[in-house]
């Protein structure tokens, strides 16, 4: 475990771009990964769903490592009000993507902070725009081929191989990969977790 002067952060993903957002912002952490089960409840909506999934994510993973800060997170892509989660398949991938091409939708992250020692949950969700261009089949074909979409919500990863499917984004970048960081700073300033 790495210790912070106030408590050990533990991150409750086994996401590899959330670690190099972390990384990235400074924060010293650890990670133990959450299993639970990441189905929609009837009649959930989207932003509900995420930090539905966060919050259990953070409790968890609390209920079995040692730390003060657990932080859960979980990204999905909306269209036309309809949650894309990880593709099941090739073809799966294909129907999303063709699906996005050419049209705007929404990724929404929800991310819970829990403080074990104080017993509180701080939960959000960040919704960013994102149009895709136009995709031509051969694009869609080569991208699937790299296996890169097979584990990201809406089957496309900015970050990644569909860099250049991404004609314009309204919002957090970081989001769209996968944790908001600047509101997430924010909460782990706010529970004192962080300078």
């Amino acid at each position: 475990m790495v210790e912070n002067n106030r408590g050990t952060i533990i991150l409750a993903s086994a996401s590899p771009r959330r670690t190099e957002l972390m990384t990235l912002a400074g924060i010293l952490f650890s990670v133990v990964p959450a299993d639970i089960c990441e189905d929609v409840q009837p009649g959930e909506l989207p932003a509900d769903h995420v930090m539905r999934l966060s919050r259990e994510k953070a409790d968890a993973v609390a209920a079995k490592a040692d730390g003060r800060f657990f932080i859960g997170a979980d990204t999905i892509v909306v269209l036309d009000g309809a949650i894309l989660g990880k593709p099941l398949d090739g073809e799966d991938a294909t129907r999303m993507l063709r699906g996005l091409s050419g049209r705007n939708h929404e990724v929404i992250t929800g991310f819970t902070v829990y403080d074990s020692v104080n017993g509180v949950h701080i939960s959000r969700s960040v919704c960013t725009e994102v149009t895709f261009k136009k995709l031509e089949e051969t694009e869609i074909a080569a991208y699937i081929a790299t296996g890169c979409p097979m584990d990201k919500a809406g089957a496309y990863a900015i970050q990644g191989g569909a860099v250049h499917f991404v004609r314009s984004i309204n919002g957090s970048y970081t989001n769209v990969i996968g944790l908001p960081m600047t509101e997430l700073y924010e909460v782990l300033q706010t529970l004192q977790a962080v300078e």
